[in-house]
């Protein structure tokens, strides 16, 4: 009843900010669920999925991508870049205004201006603020004055080295543009009195129950069509974390858009092949791409650690018969009714510029070639081998249970541990365990956020490199990349970058994820993206 009251106060909020209640009938709006309460709607704490997705309704950045993670211009209309790298010259479009908020001069939005980035870009990285986004550059530049205001529409950021990747980084939420006198006066309440120049603006938000969003009537980008932005009137976002509870939400139709196929009612959507089943077919629109998510087995390799000396896992052949041993297309098949890829290639997964699986050779199934192995490494058919303990959270269980069986036929004997996701997170981040379930989520659609995960330099506690794998010459091409300007060399650098990794097998590549989202059939213009980026401008409900 609470839920329901709720739900009748934010639809009258909508139609009363609206040009009247006659033409209320005519208003669209978009329902969603979210499935976890949100803790700031200020872009510089923006630190998960659903932050990202509502952030991305209310603020802009400099550029943005396409469906294919093509960069794209945004309030920045064009870009130079010196011949050295370490210089961006942004130029700015003059036709982009903040929402209105009373704290501007008659209470209407002002221009976003250079020097609205020059204070939201040190915002990110000023120590009293404590953004969580504050890695985009706090190795890149110097300090704030790095980012300077040439004039209002020109704007400049320098770098300390070259860093081929910074428009793809510059896509994140986390460097989108705020106003200084709002969040200067809210400061840490900012979080929920968010003012932005993005399609949306925020009307009501009880947290963790309601959120409303309205369409920004002075919004400044065109649809290809040359049809003003956004399509819909309001958002309206409900909190049920119940995944069932959520899904008959949808199969009513009080939800328009649904994010991922829980495991508790996956087989009675989809079949094992993946495709709809009779008792849904033509019911919704079921939208699957490549996710740039990789769904890994990581080991840790460094023979210095105290943890490493008596383990198996720091023998190559140990690591390599473990990867040979994983039927991956079959745990695809029955475990995830098909909506994955098989991790046969790198830790680069598909979708992602540059991925090629004809040049980078990981592992197929090949059980063979693994009791081989286990026999080359002084284990035939794994007798003396000591069992080995695989660490998991109760979200893979089934997954990782099906791992074991499959070690378990060539000869190796694990124990799987279930730890909450905050322990094994805490395990992995202090070198504590030695063979865990890992998964790496693009920070930003391209591949070097992901070589960064093996860079010698970013071992424990200086970054990712979670499993210790340290090699001189994968240190080389690293570094090499940062000073290759076209994207095809980088790539080629790359390439090579993760064969070594497959070679060396640090990790086991489980499987390339893939996003799942599902749509009422009166749902048009929605986006179909690798980094599963909620683009709601476009979208239109008839």
């Amino acid at each position: 009843m609470n839920k329901l009251i709720c739900f009748c106060c934010a639809i009258a909020l909508i139609l009363f900010s609206c040009h009247g209640s006659n033409q209320s009938s005519h208003k669209t709006v978009f329902n969603i669920n979210l499935d976890e309460g949100l803790t700031s709607l200020d872009p510089a704490f923006c630190r998960n999925q659903n932050t990202t997705w509502m952030d991305n309704q209310l603020y802009n950045g400099l550029v943005q991508v396409d469906d294919s993670l093509k960069i794209l211009p945004c309030i920045a209309k064009s870009w130079d870049i010196s011949a050295d790298g370490l210089q961006y010259t942004f130029h700015l479009r003059n036709d982009v205004y903040f929402h209105d908020d009373p704290l501007f001069q008659g209470g209407v939005g002002r221009k976003a201006v250079a020097p609205d980035f020059v204070y939201s870009f040190g915002r990110l990285i000023d120590p009293k603020v404590a953004s969580s986004g504050s890695w985009i550059f706090s190795d890149k530049v110097k300090g704030k004055q790095s980012f300077i205001a040439l004039d209002d529409t020109t704007f400049r950021i320098k770098l300390r080295q070259p860093f081929p990747p910074l428009l793809t980084l510059l896509t994140a939420q986390y460097a989108d543009v705020v106003p200084h006198e709002i969040a200067d006066f809210y400061g840490k309440d900012f979080r929920n009195h968010p003012i932005g120049t993005g399609p949306f603006k925020l009307k009501y938000w009880k947290e963790g129950e309601i959120m409303v969003f309205l369409k920004n009537e002075k919004y400044w980008e065109k649809d290809k069509d040359g049809s003003a932005l956004p399509h819909l009137d309001a958002i309206h976002a409900t909190f049920i974390s119940d995944k069932q509870t959520a899904f008959m939400e949808f199969v009513t139709g009080n939800i328009d858009f649904l994010n991922d196929i829980d495991g508790s009612y996956r087989d009675d959507i989809l079949t094992k092949s993946g495709k709809i089943t009779q008792k849904y077919k033509g019911k919704f629109i079921l939208n699957s791409a490549p996710y740039l998510n990789t769904i890994y087995l990581g080991m840790l390799v460094d023979s210095n650690l105290p943890i490493v000396k008596n383990s198996p896992l720091k023998l190559l052949k140990i690591r390599q018969a473990i990867n040979y041993a994983i039927d991956k297309q079959k745990m695809i098949k029955y475990l995830r009714n098909s909506l994955a890829t098989a991790g046969n290639a790198g830790f680069i997964p598909a979708g992602m510029p540059g991925f090629d699986a004809q040049k980078v050779k990981g592992y197929t199934y090949n059980p063979d070639k693994a009791r081989q192995l286990l026999a080359e490494a002084g284990f035939p058919d794994g007798k003396g081998l000591p069992d080995i303990l695989l660490t998991t959270t109760i979200g893979y269980r089934d997954l990782i249970e099906y791992v074991q069986g499959q070690l378990d036929q060539v000869g190796i004997n694990t124990h799987v541990e279930i730890v909450q996701s905050a322990s094994l997170r805490e395990l992995v981040s202090k070198n504590g365990i030695n063979f865990f379930y890992g998964s790496w989520l693009a920070d930003y659609p391209d591949a070097e956020n992901f070589m960064a995960v093996f860079y010698s330099k970013n071992k424990i506690p200086w970054g990712p490199n979670y499993t210790g794998f340290n090699n001189k010459h994968f240190d080389a091409l690293f570094e090499q990349a940062y000073h290759e300007t076209t994207d095809a060399k980088r790539y080629a650098l790359y390439q090579q970058m993760d064969n070594i990794v497959m070679q060396q097998s640090p990790v086991v590549i489980l499987y390339y994820d893939k996003l799942v989202n599902l749509y009422q059939n009166n749902i048009t213009g929605y986006s179909k993206n690798a980094l599963n980026l909620l683009v709601l401008k476009k979208v239109r409900k008839k």
